[in-house]
């Protein structure tokens, strides 16, 4: 089976030299989304609003595949302040329902564009 590069208005563009995703074999990875609209490419302020828009941006790419929150498998997060670690909690129990997906989480020292938080996704058909 061949890999399938996905591009969608529904999340940012990339903003460096990679695909927002590729399928292969019914396995969906993403790539990192941080806390900007698609629409302005504007960063969101905030640890809070950027996991706001970081979790929309992750429902466009599921959406432009026509899969949902349920096909996730895997996130992986990166932060820089794990003090704000309930607040990633707080918004999985809002976004995500039980059987939760795996997760990693890792304290970095920067992001792209300034971002706190970023989180990536795997998710299967």
């Amino acid at each position: 089976m061949e890999k399938k590069i996905i591009s969608t208005e529904k999340a940012p563009a990339a903003v460096g030299t990679y695909s927002q995703g590729v399928e292969y074999n019914g396995v969906f990875y993403f790539s990192g989304q941080i806390g900007l609209d698609p629409a302005t490419m504007e960063l969101a302020t905030g640890c809070e609003a950027q996991l706001d828009r970081i979790l929309k941006n992750i429902d466009g790419l599921l959406e432009s595949q026509n899969i949902t929150r349920t096909n996730i498998i895997k996130t992986s997060i990166f932060i820089t302040d794990l003090g704000n670690f309930g607040l990633v909690n707080k918004a999985y129990e809002e976004y995500f329902e039980a059987p939760y997906p795996a997760r990693s989480c890792v304290e970095v020292p920067a992001l792209p564009k300034g971002a706190v938080i970023e989180i990536e996704v795997i998710a299967a058909k």
